[in-house]
């Protein structure tokens, strides 16, 4: 009789703890071998730790298993993780594969696996959590479902049926963009076009942006061009002009072609300029009001849930045209100066016009030191008119000083280490 149960579903995304009670990440799948005749024996998990880096736990090194945490003996190895051949990561390889049941009564899918721990110590694979073909015509319909032993099913072997990624999709919803990419690129080659083909393009635009630029050519070029034009579209401008400005130029234009007309002006008007300079690096979409407009006014575009908090903090103030390349920049009304005024002052009154603006040709080290010195978050940045042309934030800056692996954790740990030491 199995002592402990526990359902991976539940598991991902639960901290992983060391003796002490001392956080070390999060638990992000769980590796396991198949055998011949009895259900694949669990050899590990696959952890999240700080820097975002995917690493092994051997099953021997956890000392407990439960729905809420796990707990470690608090020494594991930091080198990234590399699935081996004859493993297999449940979340993201076995849920969504189909089985057929032996007592002949049809096929299922698998939606969830219950690991279990024997008498000995070891955890294997327990119960399937299975959900059998839907019986009603209705689109809203689901299948009835069951649970199953792992020796009442057997998977069926079929390259005309590929697995389903919904199911993973699903159990990556709640991941933040940057969680999210960092768990995209750690599948498998295959299941990684499954579940991006899968993703909302909104969704799929927000882990891409995360993601190096090697990596969004890559996964774009698998997408096929329109659907990767709608890729585009959904991105910021800026980072959709950066992974565009690798493709050669017969592709870059073909995908111009089928981005929308507005989206494709951004990109072509931020292609122009070098990718180190303030040009470069800036959003082509600040907040832009008039003189005449009021606080109130301007702070309920402030919270628009969409924009990015960097830009959110300030309001650019020109004359009209009021999208970019707009009018002659007046000057620039900070978030925290307009809570000091009443909601009805025209923010013509209290504009801040010490703050110089940089030409769009400015290094990027220079937009660096400025903001560094004058502790901003965002720049007006202009053309030769004085016309706004855009803003450059500081999160920009950083994306292009750090190196290109600091989402990943680099490889300067890889080496085993006392977890507590990774924090």
């Amino acid at each position: 009789m199995s002592t402990q149960r526990v359902f991976i579903a539940r598991l991902a995304g639960c901290g992983v703890f060391d003796p002490a009670g001392d956080r070390l990440g999060r638990v992000r799948d769980v590796v396991v071998i198949y055998r011949r005749s009895d259900a694949p024996r669990v050899v590990g998990l696959v952890i999240e730790i700080p820097g975002r880096r995917h690493v092994f736990v051997s099953i021997g090194r956890v000392t407990s298993i439960a729905a809420g945490q796990v707990i470690t003996t608090g020494l594991i190895n930091v080198r990234r993780f590399q699935q081996r051949g004859g493993e297999v990561r449940v979340l993201a390889e076995m849920l969504g594969r189909r089985v057929q049941l032996v007592d002949g009564s049809g096929q299922a899918v698998i939606e969830d696996v219950a690991i279990e721990r024997n008498r000995v110590g070891e955890w294997d694979v327990g119960q399937l959590f299975l959900r059998r073909p839907k019986t009603s015509a209705s689109p809203f319909a689901k299948g009835p479902t069951t649970f199953a032993e792992w020796s009442d099913v057997r998977e069926v072997q079929d390259p005309a049926s590929p697995q389903t990624a919904e199911l993973l999709v699903a159990s990556f919803s709640e991941l933040k963009p940057a969680d999210l990419a960092t768990t995209l690129l750690d599948l498998p080659e295959h299941r990684l076009i499954e579940v991006a083909e899968e993703l909302s393009d909104d969704r799929l635009a927000d882990a891409l942006e995360e993601m190096p630029e090697d990596e969004q050519v890559h996964i774009l070029n698998r997408l096929g061009d329109e659907r990767a034009a709608d890729i585009l579209d959904a991105m910021e401008p800026d980072d959709a002009a950066d992974v565009l400005g690798q493709l050669p130029e017969g592709r870059l234009e073909a995908l111009l072609e089928l981005m929308e007309p507005d989206e494709a002006d951004d990109v072509r008007a931020l292609l122009k300029y070098e990718p180190d300079t303030a040009g470069g690096l800036m959003t082509p979409e600040p907040i832009v009001l008039a003189a005449t407009a009021t606080v109130a006014e301007a702070l309920a575009v402030i919270r628009r849930h969409e924009l990015h908090p960097a830009l959110a903090a300030s309001v650019f103030i020109t004359l009209p045209p009021y999208e970019t390349p707009t009018g002659r920049l007046l000057g620039t009304v900070h978030f925290q100066r307009m809570l000091r005024y009443p909601p009805h002052e025209r923010l013509g009154t209290i504009i801040d016009d010490t703050l110089e603006p940089v030409p769009a040709d400015t290094p990027a080290a220079e937009v660096a030191r400025i903001l560094a010195s004058y502790n901003l978050v965002s720049l007006p940045v202009v053309d030769q008119a004085h016309r706004l042309v855009g803003a450059v934030s500081i999160d920009d800056v950083l994306d292009y000083l750090l190196p290109e692996d600091w989402r990943f954790g680099g490889d300067e740990h890889d080496t085993p280490a006392p977890a507590g030491a990774s924090s």
